[in-house]
């Protein structure tokens, strides 16, 4: 079947170009009589990209400073936004292997010229809002561990286009490995710190429990926004559409409905564990800081300073830094893919990497420097939560379409989402939807303003 007539068939508009991230479409090739695990091994790999994403500086930012202050209270935003992360990513996954198209081709498949434009600058906010947590972690990893000033540090993360271009030259494979033994790395740091730090199990189960004064504590609502907005990021919706489709499948009904299952266990997996390094950030930061008279800690630098003293174990903050570095290193990998299929995907703009790379790198760097040269180092942490509460904003405006797409039995056909998922996705993006215009009104609005909407509606003022 040609593109044209595969484009009629499923409900498609307008024909475009070809697959995003040519040099690495279908370059994977499935066995098709292996066994149920050497299928498995062979799918796994996207899902690890993707929980990158869930697991970067800006989590750290966000988590730290929720623990903090709250204590083990916001553990269950991070467990709700995994679970939400854990279905749209399934449903990004569905629309990749379902239609050959990734999230951004869909868009602009379907969208007006206008509507396509407007959401793919966007996107580039938002890829550009996850960059700057990336330049800006990495940098104060690197400050912490060698002493190398913010500024330079910041600098010094463009180079990482060099090596992303010979992972690229190497293989897919190679991008996947190497993220994996990063994601181990982190993991195994929490997971010694949080054996360390001692925590209350008690108190940990009654956190992943919600709790309302989240909705009316701005503090609080801010940062849970944030931890939203580090947890579920847009891009990674258009990444993982795309990136699936790196495996050669076969290309009809029961290949597509094996490629779908394996990976979305492939995603579940690593998901899986991307909930466990954000809560045990969060409950290392409540069982060291919280309650030991340490509730303003908000820097990620000051959390490093009293990590060690705390404790009392000298490793504990070199091992919290080096943490930091392989997620901030780690998360470059797949902002570079990410740049790569929006750019490709919305406009059919088709740059060399280390060139989209490069501009994606300077869109970050420049506000990141600035900020940091005129405010000082200190601003570092709250620069990178402001960022993850822009990705919360820019949400919506992905899930929507990813949820219009997958519901489309012209476009899906059999793999069209049922009833259940259907209610389920459709009430996650009212929650978000809501929380972000709740933020965007008390916290961006005139304070005038806010009053007197509240006095018109007879509520009181939240505090």
């Amino acid at each position: 079947m040609s593109e044209l007539e595969h484009n009629l068939k499923t409900g498609w508009r307008k024909s475009s170009g070809g697959a995003s991230l040519p040099e690495i479409h279908r370059s994977v090739v499935i066995p098709t009589s292996a066994s149920f695990w050497r299928k498995l091994f062979a799918f796994s790999g996207p899902g690890f990209l993707i929980a990158v994403g869930y697991m970067d500086p800006g989590n750290w930012a966000t988590d730290l400073q929720g623990g903090a202050q709250f204590g083990y209270t916001l553990l269950s935003i991070i467990l709700i936004s995994n679970l939400m992360a854990i279905l749209l990513q399934h449903l990004s996954i569905k629309l990749g292997i379902a239609t050959g198209r990734d999230l951004a081709q869909a868009c602009r498949d379907h969208y007006s010229t206008p509507t396509v434009w407007f959401l793919w600058i966007l996107s580039e906010i938002a890829i550009a809002a996850c960059d700057l947590a990336e330049v800006v972690g990495s940098a104060i990893a690197l400050q912490l561990l060698f002493g190398i000033p913010l500024i330079w540090g910041c600098i010094i993360t463009a180079a990482d286009v060099i090596a992303v271009l010979l992972l690229q030259n190497k293989g897919f494979r190679y991008i996947e490995a190497l993220v994996v033994t990063l994601i181990a790395t982190i993991g195994i740091c929490f997971a010694t710190e949080l054996i360390w730090s001692k925590p209350g199990i008690v108190g940990i189960l009654l956190g992943f429990a919600p709790h309302g004064e989240i909705l009316t504590s701005p503090k609080m609502l801010y940062v849970a926004i944030g931890i939203i907005g580090a947890t579920v990021m847009p891009h990674n919706l258009y990444l993982h559409s795309s990136i699936v489709q790196t495996r050669k499948y076969e290309q009809n009904f029961p290949g597509k409905r094996e490629a779908i299952k394996f990976a979305t266990i492939d995603s579940t997996v690593a998901l899986t564990l991307a909930l466990f390094i954000n809560a045990a950030i969060l409950i290392l930061a409540a069982a060291t800081f919280h309650w030991s008279g340490h509730q303003d800690v908000a820097e990620i630098q000051d959390a490093y300073q009293l990590l060690s003293k705390t404790l009392g174990i000298t490793g504990a903050s070199i091992l919290f830094a080096v943490a930091l570095l392989a997620s901030g290193q780690n998360s470059t990998l797949t902002g570079t893919l990410a740049g790569q299929v929006v750019m490709e995907g919305f406009i059919n703009i088709r740059l060399r990497p280390w060139l989209r790379r490069l501009v994606t790198r300077l869109i970050a760097i420049v506000p990141a420097i600035c900020i940091i040269g005129y405010f000082g180092e200190s601003k570092a942490t709250g620069l990178i939560i402001a960022s993850q509460v822009v990705l919360s904003l820019q949400l919506g405006f992905a899930i929507w379409p990813l949820m219009r797409f997958t519901g489309d039995k012209n476009k899906m056909g059999e793999f069209v989402n049922l009833r259940w998922t259907k209610i389920l996705g459709w009430t996650i993006v009212a929650i978000i939807i809501l929380l972000n215009t709740k933020y965007a009104f008390e916290n961006l609005m005139p304070s005038a303003v806010v009053k007197s909407v509240y006095g018109f509606l007879g509520l009181p003022m939240p505090q």
